[in-house]
């Protein structure tokens, strides 16, 4: 068993560079999926899922995948992997700033609700 004494600035800034490795993973996915040849036959389909932002999101989720394995020697998982649901608000900022995507009021709260959880969870209360 390991316990959650393992955090350190390193591997807390380690869980963030994984949490943005995933989240631009996010973004490169919906930028594939933009490219998809829907409606255009089978063949068509699959071969559109061959392409460069795919690749790159299927690489980065890779890299990212070894990273967190590597962070996870000496944390407890029930406090390493809040870190994760950090994407679910670095992912909507992304598509705001660089797709153009909408967030309402509700998103905000949400993230600020979200946010003050995060940091109940990993300051050990």
């Amino acid at each position: 068993m390991t316990s959650g004494a393992g955090f350190t600035t390193a591997r807390v800034l380690g869980l963030l560079v994984v949490t943005l490795m995933l989240g631009g993973g996010q973004l490169l996915f919906k930028l594939a999926a933009e490219r998809l040849s829907v409606g255009q036959g089978i063949v068509a389909l699959i071969g559109s899922f061959v392409s460069l932002p795919m690749l790159a999101a299927l690489a980065l989720y890779g890299v990212a995948t070894v990273f967190w394995v590597y962070l996870l020697h000496g944390l407890a998982l029930s406090r390493a992997y809040p870190f994760i649901a950090l994407a679910f608000a670095i992912v909507p900022l992304l598509g705001w700033l660089l797709l153009g995507e909408t967030l309402g009021l509700r998103y905000w709260i949400g993230l600020g609700i979200m946010l003050a959880g995060l940091y109940v969870i990993a300051s050990g209360f």
